[in-house]
């Protein structure tokens, strides 16, 4: 009897093991498909941003905030802001004063063409003596000058590139000219305390803002990877540097607003440029 009732429980047993397994494999589910990530979401938002099209604005991810940050200058309509932020929460737009462009202009300094801009950070390469200055300098004038009335040559453009990056070089083609150093190149921080330098206002200071920013300038031309700042900045200041004591960090591109009443200017990280054209800052 006992032995019945062994083999029945055993067989009973079975079944229910057997149901158990059934019932586990009826009530499994698919593994949920993962989530995006949060970069990747940014990245997507960041993407959003490209294919807009508006003309007059700069970008960056913050991924300290989870968010796209765009800030705007004069010339976005308030419909191309409305846009903008159809990417949700994580766009956040900023309005900025002035209109975002290279900072190109007539007047003293290094002349070349119709146009004035300041000198970057010289640098050296096989003992042959160049200075950096902005690309879309390079691109409008072959020849520069020391002087405004292009009595005192300086050298040829050697190479440009704008848009997409923001930086030429420049040789020392007359000898007679001093070409004094004193940087090494530097990659800039977010906070970081820097000076710029340029033709058209002199000396001023201020702090980075932000790293790996796209500029889409109001008049033309993207360039990207800038470091962005709320150093003031004017025409005629394109080229010049943006330095923090010995370290040489940018060479200025454009931005928006005067000295007068302040603005957001962008710069072109000098390590990039140094390395594309294998020279040394000094």
């Amino acid at each position: 009897m006992r032995l019945e009732r062994t083999v029945r429980h055993r067989r009973i047993g079975k079944v229910l093991a057997a149901v158990g397994i059934v019932a586990a494999s009826l009530y499994a589910v698919p593994a949920a498909t993962a989530a995006p990530s949060p970069d990747a979401k940014l990245s997507a938002v960041s993407a959003a941003v490209e294919k807009s099209g508006v003309k007059g604005i700069a970008w960056y991810t913050d991924s300290g905030t989870g968010k796209v940050v765009v800030t705007a200058d004069s010339t976005v309509s308030a419909a191309d802001v409305a846009a903008l932020k159809r990417g949700g929460h994580t766009v956040q737009v900023n309005r900025t004063n002035g209109v975002f462009k290279p900072l190109l202009s007539a007047g003293d300094a290094i002349y070349g063409g119709q146009y004035r801009c300041s000198l970057g950070f010289n640098v050296v390469k096989g003992g042959t003596y160049y200075f950096l200055t902005a690309g879309h300098c390079g691109k409008v004038a072959k020849t520069w000058y020391a002087n405004s009335a292009k009595t005192t040559l300086i050298g040829p453009t050697v190479d440009y590139s704008f848009p997409g990056n923001d930086y030429a070089l420049v040789q020392y083609s007359n000898t007679s000219l001093s070409h004094p150093g004193g940087f090494t190149a530097a990659n800039a921080f977010v906070g970081e305390s820097v000076t710029r330098k340029g033709s058209t206002t002199g000396t001023h200071s201020g702090k980075v803002t932000a790293l790996n920013v796209t500029v889409r300038y109001s008049g033309g031309g993207r360039v990207s990877g800038m470091i962005q700042t709320n150093v003031c900045a004017e025409p005629g200041d394109s080229g010049g540097p943006l330095y923090d004591g010995s370290k040489a960090l940018g060479i200025t591109s454009g931005g928006s607003g005067n000295c007068q009443t302040g603005g957001t200017t962008f710069y072109q990280p000098v390590p990039e440029a140094a390395s594309t054209y294998g020279v040394t800052v000094y």
